[in-house]
């Protein structure tokens, strides 16, 4: 099958819905299909290249963060998606167009399904969903909410990452969404065997905002002095440097390491010598992250989010992201007994496989074929 992959952000730019379709784009050109992908150019980027057998383009769309797009950067990418994809669509005669994230590149991809007939899945992360990230997306929601409804109602099938999205989708669309998580290379982030590092290793991967709660991370610590550990908090955001500040006042700076924003490479090195994924999130989708957490035999403690509730069983804690004491409670139990910790570890590498790549792509080339018919 030729699949036209339309999406706003693309590694290395961009968080978890980012990776989480480079991952499905990779897996499905290792089976043979031939994938293309129009994105965002970012400084330094090429503007075309192929990364495992899916060609990448990337467009002009006055995007400057690579941890954050604004409404107009957004608007500019629908444009610029619009100009690059029609000609292509033309020249490439996709079978099926596959939009993640509503907002932004589900417009420009519903616009090109109405001009070529061809039909269009939508994948819904979360932040594309009204009430989703309310902090992040609530003002401009308000107002582009009535012409999203369109693309929902026009996509031939749509598809949420997590359970939580599908039913916050529901509240809004009252369209068929099914379920498919978000996916990672099981076998190729399995350790080979599990060891607590001493002091044992916390890891925090995401944006430095409101909804990833960083300065929770720092505060629930602080309480922890008294135990042996440290930590690395990976990305970068508005909050990064309050988040400093925090661990500075608190006299934790030896305790700390912030290398800013990584590529998902480092993310996954530094996850392999770690212990604990510590996020404390108040909104998810299905966070790539957390899969990717199981897969490397991280222990998960996590904010009662949206599709962190998927990935929690035995395996950790999931708390109210602001309850300071839940928090602070869960991960002492951890870091105070190796044996729990060791055993939560081992628990996550047994939750890994239902969140397999290949099973993630066995679902979408069913449903590309179910849609486009061949």
């Amino acid at each position: 099958m030729r699949v036209l992959v339309l999406i706003h952000e693309f590694p290395p730019i961009g968080g978890g819905g980012g990776a989480a379709a480079r991952d499905i784009c990779i897996a499905l050109a290792k089976r043979g299909h031939d994938v293309k992908v129009l994105t965002a150019h970012f400084d330094g980027l090429p503007k075309r290249e192929t990364i495992q057998g899916v060609d990448v383009m990337r467009l002009a769309s006055l995007r400057r963060e690579a941890f954050r797009a604004r409404l107009p950067e957004m608007t500019a990418f629908v444009l610029s998606a619009l100009t690059a994809g029609a000609p292509l669509a033309r020249r490439f005669h996709p079978d099926v167009i596959h939009a993640h994230f509503a907002v932004p590149a589900g417009a420009a991809a519903w616009t090109l399904s109405r001009l070529t007939q061809i039909p269009c899945v939508l994948t819904a992360h979360l932040g594309d969903v009204p009430g989703g990230v309310p902090e992040k997306t609530g003002k401009w929601f308000r107002i582009i909410q009535p012409f999203t409804q369109p693309i929902w109602r026009g996509a031939k099938r749509v598809v949420a990452v997590s359970q939580f999205t599908r039913a916050l989708a529901l509240q809004h669309y009252a369209i068929p969404i099914d379920v498919i998580p978000n996916g990672v290379d099981v076998s190729a982030l399995r350790p080979q065997t599990l060891e607590i590092h001493n002091p044992p290793r916390l890891v925090f991967a995401g944006r430095f905002v409101e909804q990833k709660n960083p300065l929770q991370i720092v505060r629930v610590l602080s309480k922890l002095r008294h135990l042996a550990w440290t930590c690395s908090l990976l990305g970068d955001g508005v909050l990064r440097e309050a988040v400093r500040r925090e661990i500075e006042s608190l006299d934790l700076a030896d305790r700390f390491h912030l290398p800013g924003w990584v590529t998902p490479e480092q993310v996954i090195a530094e996850f392999q010598k770690s212990d604990i994924l510590f996020m404390p999130s108040r909104s998810e989708g299905l966070p790539v992250v957390g899969v990717q957490a199981l897969a490397c035999g991280l222990a998960l403690v996590v904010g009662r989010a949206g599709g962190f509730v998927d990935l929690v069983n035995g395996n950790g804690a999931i708390c109210d992201p602001d309850d300071t004491e839940s928090l602070t409670s869960a991960l002492s139990s951890l870091l105070a007994s190796p044996p729990a910790l060791l055993a939560a570890r081992q628990k996550s590498l047994d939750l890994a496989q239902p969140f397999d790549i290949e099973r993630v792509a066995d679902a979408y080339e069913n449903l590309f074929r179910e849609v486009s018919g061949k």
